[in-house]
Formats: C-alpha cells, sequence, structure tokens
C-alpha cells in the first residue's frame, strides 16, 4: 500500500509550538523535520493505523458522468492497496445526477455497509453538498494533500469528495492515500465534531 508522506509544505498551517497527528508509517521528508525542530512542532505518531487492514474496510465508491473515468481509475488503485472496492455507478459516461450516487454512497457508509466513501463529479462541489444531506455523513471535498490530511485529523471525514476537472488523476490517487490512512486526532476536534452531530440531531426534530 502506498505510504502517506509528511512534507514541509503540509507544516504551513500549523501554528508555532503546535502539533500535527501522523499515522504510523508515514514518511517524514527532512526538511519536514528541519521544519517541524526550528518551529518547534510536535509530530505525533498515532496508534490508530497501525491495527488497519485494508481488506476489511470496504469502500464505497460512485460518481456522475463527469467523474466516470477517474472513478474507475480510483478502483483500480483501491484494489490494488487491498481494499474491498463497493462500486454504486455510474456505469458509463452518458449523462446522470449526482446527487443519486453521493447519497448512495454516504448512506452505504452511514449503514455500515462500506468503511468510508469516495464520490466523483466534474467539480466535486455538488456530490459533497448532496452526501451532506445524509445524517451521519461528513463529506469532504479535498484538492491536495494538506485538505485531505485535514479533513480526516480535524473533522473526520468520512466521505471524500472529488472534482475530476479540477484536479490531475496523479493528485487524486495521493489524496485518497492520504485521506485513507490519516487517523482522526480526537482530543479538541472530538468536542467540535460532536457539535456537528448535534446541529444535525436538533435539525431533524424540527
Amino acid at each position: 500500500m502506498m505510504r502517506p508522506v509528511l512534507t514541509a509544505m503540509d507544516l504551513a498551517n500549523v501554528a508555532d509550538g503546535g502539533e500535527v497527528a501522523i499515522a504510523a508509517g508515514t514518511l517524514i521528508t527532512p526538511l519536514a523535520r528541519d521544519e517541524a525542530n526550528r518551529r518547534h512542532i510536535t509530530i505525533r505518531v498515532t496508534e490508530a493505523a497501525v491495527s488497519l487492514r485494508p481488506e476489511q474496510h470496504p469502500i464505497a465508491i460512485g460518481s456522475d458522468h463527469g467523474g466516470f473515468e477517474l472513478k474507475e481509475q480510483l478502483k483500480g488503485y483501491l484494489r490494488e492497496w487491498g481494499y474491498p472496492v463497493k462500486d454504486l455507478g455510474t456505469d458509463s459516461a452518458a449523462s446522470v445526477d449526482y446527487p443519486d450516487f453521493a447519497e448512495a454512497v454516504a448512506s452505504a457508509v452511514v449503514s455500515g455497509v462500506a468503511w468510508r466513501g469516495i464520490i466523483v463529479d466534474s467539480a466535486g462541489i455538488g456530490s459533497s453538498i448532496a452526501a451532506n444531506k445524509v445524517p451521519g455523513a461528513r463529506a469532504a471535498l479535498c484538492y491536495d494533500r494538506a485538505t485531505a490530511r485535514n479533513s480526516r485529523e480535524h473533522n473526520d471525514a468520512n466521505v471524500l469528495s472529488l472534482g475530476a476537472r479540477l484536479i490531475s488523476p496523479e493528485t487524486a490517487r495521493e489524496i485518497v492515500a492520504i485521506w485513507l490512512e490519516t487517523p482522526f486526532a480526537g482530543g479538541r476536534h472530538q468536542k467540535r465534531v460532536d457539535k456537528i452531530t448535534d446541529i444535525e440531531r436538533r435539525h431533524r426534530k424540527s
């Protein structure tokens, strides 16, 4: 499986004297270590990823016609890394409506049929909005390494949204690898995720 990498660029948004959590096995570049030392940033290795066995963590994936080609490529990477793949459509480049597939993927994750979900359309925006209408889904639109890592560490995102026309297949591959292997940092972030869940609960009652 592709190993995540921590670079100096990934530390750009970390405050001096702060902390960054990384999964066990993450490669840390020499420049990242120098930057962390210079700015007194603590690199904390979490243990959550140690027991991760991809074959026990099915991934639901779906797309509209705009994301179909990238979806097919990502399925190959996921299988290469050992993840079981649940393809929820679409099955061709013929025009379809992205909310149908975003809902299907988010529902699979929330119900426990899938560990996490990936949705792809042309820009990724519509699918993330649609997926977040499913109670329990936390869909994040990611477009680079930093947003992929942040969405997991800080937000415990369980659905990843990608814009096929905005990023290259190589970038998408890297985003998916980092997103899947980055654990939720918990701590102060748990309180904030709990508040998101509470907002959802209150509005369901209204």
